[in-house]
């Protein structure tokens, strides 16, 4: 009987140890960390192409981010429910939350009536997107750790190693980090900032501020969401920051101020005792200092080294020398660099505030670590105060693109495509202009490339990041000399800061006037020789290209104003005519032009289209027409 025993627990110690160490090691090609929108995006794409991934979240629920952010509880993405049409592809162009899916059911318009929804409702979207499609989720699994380690378990040569803070061992070839941006970002050398209160912290009820009087750094949607919802309890609030405000109405930027927010705009120029103010000097200039119960803020801190008679000195009339109750801090967020190791550490990239994001190539690979990607918000520095890509509704195709990228690289699966005929090119343009969402969001960084073969046959590639057309056979495994790029883009010198974007002059409406569109409209590039050069700021130089004219209901189908211009340009391109005919026509023009024909009667004829009489020509012809 004692044997038993002993031999029974001994037996289920042996499983326990095997169970443990199973759950300790597990290895997947795609190592995605982070449950967020980019990475439910890039698992799902991963799992429609039946690869072996994994997506770890360190919270118990997919989305984790919103159930705390933003603090107010209202998005400012649209969630446009209702547009006339039909069409899902033109639909997702007014529609900033969802994802993209087969699956019809998992649209916001089904979570919420409201223009602006709630974070609650779309972390319930989330968790329905994630177990709807059974994506392969670790909840409660923090990763602490990242490494390189050669020789691993996956393959041949080196591998990633994940380590998680309850033991578990992740092994993978590829590590797609989607973590988002969640460390506050708390300036160095900003003395006296340890006084102010955080957004990610403080308190959202109005009656903890009631009589108040309230400075609020960072003047972007935070801090005028955090100022709207205190404005009726407060004495008075003040913002500053180091620049001027950036109405997203004029940069046509939606990271920058939205109009449902910048309430304490009306407030401050109608002098109701609100105020904005700009500091020129940057914030290691600056300094917060505790009075008693009150706080200042100093644009100086040599001031605070003044003896009595020289700040006597000083202008008595500064905006700031107000004194406050609380002091907010509402200065955004960065990247989080800690978790990896220094095997594996990206480095930070130049582009906004130094390391608040991680430097990555065109092809959202780490500059620094091979094999290393970036999915969602994390890779807005490609294009930061440009596009969409640090908002869902952009980098859900920024997401989509690297995914191909990663079927050609790892699975030599070329970019998708469609095989196109050159009488055909341009109504294709059309109708990716009129309902494309993705080159529509992520207007100059994303555009529909084709590529003109030898036989001048087109392979017609969607989506494609301009900054990577000089490498277009590593990016996308298509190559090819020249190549039409459908772009979207505003007009030259109309966004920014202080743009009168409701000038009486606005808008064009006259094609010949094309290129002085102002609004969001396509613009066709041909490139004649390769792409040899990388472009960031701009898209690649060329002198071939088309405007077509704005238009105030976005559609392009006017056949004067926009169908035949296009053709016309993609007629010059291939030099011939690309009208489409009837045969009967083809007929008339083979005896009297000879072989100058439309491209497409020639088809008709290589294509075994037939001699035929007279007789039989003319019986079938409109009255309309003679062949004399």
């Amino acid at each position: 009987m004692e044997s038993s025993f002993i031999f029974t627990n001994w037996l289920f110690l042996v499983m326990f140890v095997v169970v443990a160490n199973c759950q300790a090691d597990v290895n997947h090609q795609y190592c995605i960390i982070g449950a967020g929108p980019s990475g439910l995006q890039v698992g799902y794409f991963l799992q429609r192409a039946e690869r072996s991934y994994v997506i770890i979240e360190k919270d118990s629920v997919a989305g984790s981010f919103f159930q705390r952010y933003p603090r107010h509880r209202k998005l400012v993405s649209i969630n446009k429910r209702h547009t006339g049409l039909t069409n899902k592809e033109f639909n997702f162009r007014h529609d900033w939350n969802s994802l993209i899916s087969d699956d019809e059911s998992l649209m916001m318009r089904h979570y919420s009536k409201d223009y602006f929804p709630s974070a609650d409702s779309y972390v319930v979207y989330l968790q329905d997107f994630a177990e709807r499609l059974g994506l392969n989720i670790h909840y409660n699994s923090e990763i602490v750790s990242v490494a390189r380690e050669k020789d691993g378990s996956i393959g041949k040569g080196e591998t990633f190693l994940l380590k998680e803070r309850n033991g578990t061992s992740y092994h993978c070839k590829v590590v797609i980090v989607s973590t988002g941006m969640w460390v506050p970002n708390i300036p160095e050398g900003f003395r006296g900032i340890e006084h102010a209160e955080g957004y990610e912290s403080m308190s959202i009820d109005p009656k903890d501020f009631e009589g108040q009087s309230v400075l609020i750094i960072g003047r972007g949607n935070s801090g005028f969401e955090t100022a709207s919802n205190i404005v009726g309890s407060t004495a008075f609030i003040h913002m500053t920051s180091r620049s001027r405000i950036r109405l997203a109405f004029q940069t046509h930027y939606v990271g920058d101020l939205r109009a449902i927010n910048n309430e304490l705009i009306d407030t401050y120029q109608l002098k109701s005792l609100d105020g904005l103010f700009e500091s020129e000097l940057g914030l290691k200039n600056q300094a917060i200092v505790k009075e008693g119960n009150k706080l200042q803020l100093v644009l100086n801190p040599d001031f605070l080294d003044l003896d009595s008679d020289m700040l006597e000195k000083l202008p008595d009339n500064l905006g700031f020398r107000s004194s406050y109750d609380r002091i907010i801090r509402c200065m955004g967020f960065k990247f989080d660099f800690s978790i990896f190791t220094s095997s594996a550490q990206p480095d930070p990239s130049p582009v906004g505030d130094y390391d608040k994001y991680p430097n990555i190539q065109c092809n959202y690979e780490s500059s620094s670590v091979p094999n290393m990607f970036f999915a969602g918000v994390v890779t807005h520095s490609l294009d930061y105060r440009k596009s969409a890509g640090g908002f869902i509704h952009g980098f859900r195709y920024t997401a989509q693109a690297l995914f191909r990228h990663l079927e050609w690289r790892y699975h030599g699966l070329a970019w998708p495509s469609i095989s196109l005929a050159p009488a055909d090119l341009a109504s294709h343009f059309v109708k990716r202009m009129n309902e494309a969402s993705g080159i529509y969001q992520m207007f100059g960084i994303l555009a529909d490339v084709a590529v003109l073969g030898e036989d001048d046959m087109i392979e017609y590639l969607e989506e494609v990041p301009i900054a990577s057309l000089h490498m277009l056979k590593d990016m996308t495994g298509h190559d090819g000399k020249r190549l039409i790029i459908l772009n979207m883009q505003y007009g030259q010198n109309y966004s920014g800061p202080g743009k009168d974007v409701l000038s009486e002059d606005r808008a064009i409406g006259d094609a010949s006037s094309a290129d002085k569109s102002n609004f969001l409209h396509p613009v066709l590039y041909y490139y004649k020789e390769p792409i040899k050069d990388l472009f960031l700021e701009d898209i690649p130089k060329t002198d071939i290209y088309h405007h077509v004219v704005e238009d105030f209901v976005t559609d392009w189908t006017a056949r004067r104003a926009h169908i035949i211009p296009v053709r016309r340009f993609i007629e010059a391109i291939f030099d011939s005519d690309l009208r489409c005919f009837p045969s009967e026509l083809c007929f008339q023009y083979a005896l009297t032009y000879g072989n100058s024909l439309p491209l497409c009667c020639q088809d008709y004829f290589s294509n075994g289209g037939q001699t035929i009489g007279v007789a039989e020509l003319t019986a079938n012809m409109p009255e309309s027409v003679s062949i004399q």
